[in-house]
């Protein structure tokens, strides 16, 4: 990379860390085009991302559970699964064309758009499961893989999953969601090690989303989340449609 993509990926890594900080999301989403886009390839570039990710919600986890808004024991559930799923993703996104593969990318970013939008509001009652527990694996596993496949951490599909199917209240979704993320990038970046990471593009954002991640964490709650949340699903739909287009044109 040249001084000027250093400069760029820094500046957008730190700026997303501050919001997804704040918001209890770590927005890989909205990393990964440029990631994509500066890496020497699409599995390489998801790799990269979704390392950066995990080091940016290891470092949000850290003061979400200061703050007390950890469900530790749901953790626990949720983190085996997480991993797995997210090394059996990387796994199978090394085998994939690289055309599939942004083709995927895209999709899993526009439905993290309609997750978004579809969210209940914090004060509705969430679904309570019969079995959370069990729908706290079954999430873990399948968002991990999810997310493993296309080098994002997924925090968008999960946290209105916890609320919605496991009976997770908002804050402690919030916090127990960006650690269950950690988790998921952990096991993504083993999963990629066979098809190759771009380890530059990964210094440069996780060295700069550290203090986002720090910044935006202490920063939960000061904003208003729903308007928050609409905005970042608009360039999610945006950002998905543009890497859509670009997989089919190749």
């Amino acid at each position: 990379m040249d001084a000027l993509e250093v400069i760029a990926l820094a500046a957008w890594a730190f700026t997303v860390a501050v919001i997804g900080g704040l918001v209890g999301l770590v927005l890989g989403n909205l990393r990964l085009p440029l990631v994509i886009l500066l890496a020497s390839s699409p599995a390489a570039g998801a790799g990269a991302n979704v390392a950066i990710s995990g080091v940016s919600a290891l470092t949000a986890t850290a003061a979400h559970a200061r703050a007390g808004r950890v469900n530790w024991r749901l953790f626990w559930w949720m983190a085996i699964p997480s991993v797995i799923g997210a090394v059996i993703g990387g796994l199978i996104s090394g085998v994939l064309p690289s055309r599939v593969l942004l083709g995927v990318i895209a999709l899993v970013v526009l439905y993290g758009a309609v997750e978004l939008l579809r969210r209940p509001p914090t004060d509705e009652e969430p679904h309570r499961d019969r079995h959370p527990m069990i729908s706290a694996v079954a999430v873990a596993f399948g968002v991990g893989l999810l997310g493993g496949i296309v080098g994002l951490i997924l925090g968008s599909l999960r946290l209105p999953a916890m609320m919605r199917w496991v009976g997770v209240t908002p804050h402690a979704a919030v916090g127990t969601n960006a650690a269950a993320g950690a988790c998921v990038g952990i096991g993504g970046l083993v999963g990629h090690l066979p098809s190759g990471i771009d380890w530059e593009l990964f210094a440069v954002g996780a060295l700069a989303s550290i203090p986002g991640a720090y910044i935006g964490s202490h920063l939960t709650g000061r904003l208003e989340e729903d308007t928050l949340l609409k905005a970042i699903a608009a360039v999610l739909v945006v950002t998905g449609l543009a890497m859509l287009g670009q997989a089919f044109v190749g």
